[in-house]
């Protein structure tokens, strides 16, 4: 199944806001109907592809003459036209497909997409890898204008290898975490990587966004399970990854993990898994406030014990009823509406979950921690993909809803929270769309955590220029205050300026120096990670 075009996911799982929550919108926010319907796909006008013919005849022959490897249909390419964040999906629902591509690429192995990059090289046709197509943050549309070919990787969609003795699994790029976890669990093993996109994103996703998943306190970050990776570049394969640890010179994973595409083509990771725990629990637990809630956080991932989840909302958000999505829209008696609420969950033996629960309960309890009981936690874990749906009810709604994520250590995060949460509430206000921002906490660190900012207004007269200027405050404050400009959503084109002055000039001239040797064209996804020379 592919993804809804115009929106999130499973268009059956969307569900409309019930009628409290469009009221309190309305007298909240000025929230008002929108009066008319998205354009339907098929009213999309769509231009002939700018693609010779002998530039075809060589992407077909590259996928070794598959008809429908090489696809240029209207439908196929509109639905491989940007990614998911809120501003590409009012573009998309307004019929703006201007970052249209060429044509839709579906190579079946490692081999067939080095071709397809030769063919790209030889005809002047730049590239964006295709996975899920999840990006929030422009990652699938070139930053400067030539036809290009989305790489679509769904065909890729093995197990290579899995080594029990080593606990070490060969996954091909294009699985979807959904499939990848099926593979895996017949095997008795689980990744344990469950970011929010995890329903619809894939693993060579995982390793070029530097994905966090929601259980990363116990599992760890996708790059801390990645220990090799296989790269197709138009000057040849590279790979990457022998030992689990080496002194053999500088680690060329850390390279390409987080390169979206700019550097290669990732065909195949080498991951850590971990068998399939016995044992899941999931808890919620009640803080005064974001303060005492983050200083309980900061002191189980310092000193323990670490649970295998370990989240918490700000009083916003907690009030809102976000920290639980599945619950929006309950009757106000329903909801608890003091303090922050945290999210605790427990992976593992029977043995190993009870004996953490009990010394972490210890902990949260003397940090002034109620302990509300495992509801919340159930209630989390049921609703733990359903943010993605929630958004787009809001735009059906008239409303305009968008996310952002930054991450400090821990003696800056206070200042950070404060900066970003005062740049997006001052820069909405100022036009004329005042704003609801909430926040939580969502991987945490022995030295530092991060911070994802949920924010909604009225969608106003020009809600893109709004977030432009909104998101351009918060990129502002976020490197003044210390933090970086992204945790795990990624560079893509939204961040790429901001990273750019995080990495310095000769941080950025040394990974330009790298691009032209594995891409002298400079045709994979231009103007992504780095401006376009």
């Amino acid at each position: 199944m592919d993804m809804l075009w115009s929106g999130w996911g499973d268009p059956a799982r969307a569900t409309p806001l019930p009628d409290p929550v469009t009221g309190l919108l309305r007298e909240l926010l000025g929230v008002e109907p929108l009066g008319t319907e998205p354009v339907a796909l098929e009213e999309i006008g769509v231009p002939e592809p700018p693609l010779t013919g002998a530039a075809r005849l060589g992407l077909l022959a590259a996928v070794g003459g598959d008809e429908d490897g090489v696809r240029t249909d209207a439908q196929s390419r509109i639905r491989h036209t940007r990614g998911k964040s809120t501003p590409d999906l009012l573009r998309m629902r307004d019929g703006d497909v201007d970052d249209l591509p060429a044509a839709v690429v579906l190579p079946a192995s490692h081999d067939e997409v080095s071709a397809v990059l030769r063919v790209c090289a030889e005809h002047g046709l730049a590239v964006v890898p295709f996975g899920g197509g999840t990006s929030v943050v422009g990652g699938l549309a070139p930053g400067r204008r030539l036809p290009f070919v989305a790489l679509d990787l769904r065909r890729l969609d093995r197990l290579v290898t899995l080594d029990p003795v080593s606990r070490t699994a060969t996954l091909q790029a294009g699985l979807r975490a959904p499939q990848a976890e099926a593979l895996l669990a017949r095997e008795g093993f689980t990744l344990g990587h469950f970011p929010q996109s995890y329903e619809w994103a894939t693993i060579g996703g995982f390793a070029a966004t530097r994905s966090s998943g929601q259980a990363s306190a116990g599992y760890g970050r996708f790059d801390d399970m990645v220990l090799g990776l296989t790269l197709a570049t138009p000057e040849g394969t590279l790979d990457t990854g022998r030992a689990p640890r080496s002194a053999a010179g500088p680690d060329l994973r850390q390279l390409f993990l987080g390169s979206e595409g700019a550097l290669g083509v990732i065909t195949s990771v080498t991951v850590r898994v971990r068998p399939v725990p016995a044992v899941r629990r999931y808890e919620g637990w009640r803080f005064a406030s974001f303060e005492e809630g983050s200083a309980a956080l900061r002191r189980l991932a310092q000193d323990g014990p670490l649970p295998t989840v370990l989240r918490l909302s700000d009083e916003t958000e907690t009030l809102v009823g976000l920290a639980q999505p599945d619950a929006i829209g309950a009757a106000a008696g329903e909801q608890e509406t003091a303090g922050c609420t945290a999210i605790a969950g427990y992976e593992g033996t029977e043995e190993d979950t009870a004996h953490r629960r009990e010394r972490a309960a210890a902990v949260l309890r003397d940090c002034g921690g109620t302990f509300l009981g495992e509801e919340p936690g159930r209630r989390w874990a049921d609703g733990r993909y359903s943010a993605p749906y929630l958004r787009d009810s809001l735009l059906d709604a008239g409303a305009f809803a968008e996310t952002l994520e930054t991450a400090a250590f821990w003696s800056r995060l206070p200042g950070l929270y404060a900066a970003v949460n005062e740049a997006l509430t001052g820069a909405l206000t100022a036009s004329g769309t005042p704003p609801l921002v909430m926040c939580h906490i969502s991987h945490v660190y022995e030295n530092g955590a991060s911070l994802y900012f949920t924010v909604v207004s009225a969608r106003g007269a020009d809600p893109l220029a709004h977030w432009t200027r909104a998101k351009h405050a918060a990129n502002e404050a976020i490197l003044a205050a210390g933090g970086t400009i992204t945790h795990h959503h990624g560079v893509g084109t939204d961040h790429r300026d901001w990273y750019v002055r995080e990495a310095g000039p000769l941080g950025v001239e040394a990974l330009r120096a790298v691009k032209r040797r594995l891409d002298p064209s400079g045709l994979l996804n231009p103007g992504v990670l780095l401006p376009a020379e």
